[in-house]
């Protein structure tokens, strides 16, 4: 069949009613996939929670060598923006996080006395992260998608009952772990031949750009799977279910007992 005579669509016809449904479920599912993915790695704010207590010790340290300043200002900075999520009742888990990372840094290198220690500790656990999400990966168990798993409500159904969605975190663990290990490669050199204020600038330029690229992947890989299996949606169901078949049961047996209560009432 030559393109002239196979079917064609009017421009001002609308689409069959399967095709727009199928393309609003693909809507659907990408906008859902966009939502889950900002609650769970913070959106903008939380963006400017993990840059702003670096940029604040490296500019302070930049302009006047001062560690004590500038790690206490970092620290106060990332104390700051806890409480103002606190006042607000928003979620804290990415400024805790934060003000536990500005503080591991400040009090090493307190005790150490150099810098350049003040960074090391969130270098570590980037290393540690990336090897993380590479072990996890390989263990047939990817990282992803046991942090994003409760965000869809699949929890760890995708193991066993989505495959497609299990391919989707493997990719994306995949690359969070080498897009970490690309940025562990710049920096611990930098550590050993740099000084602090050029590790530092280096340091925060890559805070965002990795991070939005994994993020990035990381739709892609999910936007094109399965729609996640929502496990609480079946919980629910199922004790529905139970609750209308006890319900069902009971009335039976309420039905039975009314003809033999007639003829105890007879005799």
């Amino acid at each position: 069949m030559t393109s002239l005579d196979k079917p064609t669509q009017d421009a001002g016809q609308s689409p069959p009613d399967g095709r727009r449904e199928d393309d609003g479920q693909v809507h659907d599912s990408r906008t859902v996939t966009e939502a889950a993915l900002f609650e769970a790695f913070g959106g903008i704010r939380g963006m400017v929670e993990t840059v702003l207590p670096g940029l604040i010790f490296v500019t302070i340290f930049t302009i006047n060598k001062d560690l004590h300043l500038s790690a206490i200002a970092a620290l106060a900075v990332s104390v700051v923006m806890l409480v103002v999520r606190l006042l607000r009742k928003d979620t804290v888990k990415h400024a805790f996080s934060g003000v536990f990372g500005v503080a591991f840094g400040v009090v090493f290198a307190m005790f150490t006395g150099n810098a350049k220690d003040f960074y090391l500790p969130g270098m570590l656990y980037t290393l540690g992260l990336a090897l993380a999400y590479i072990i996890t990966t390989l263990a047939g168990v990817p990282l992803i998608g046991l942090m994003l798993g409760p965000v869809f409500k699949e929890n760890l159904s995708w193991r066993t009952r989505n495959p497609g969605r299990k391919k989707a975190y493997t990719k994306a663990s995949w690359a969070w772990g080498l897009i970490l290990l690309a940025k562990c490669a710049i920096l611990f050199p930098l550590y050993w031949w740099a000084d602090t204020t050029q590790l530092g600038w280096v340091l925060v330029i890559l805070k965002i750009p990795p991070f939005l690229l994994a993020v990035w992947l990381t739709w892609v890989f999910l936007a094109k799977a399965p729609p996640p299996i929502d496990v609480f949606a079946e919980m629910e169901a199922a004790e529905k279910a139970e609750e209308a078949a006890k319900a069902e049961r009971e009335g039976n047996v309420a039905e039975a007992d009314e003809p033999a209560a007639g003829r105890h009432r007879r005799g």
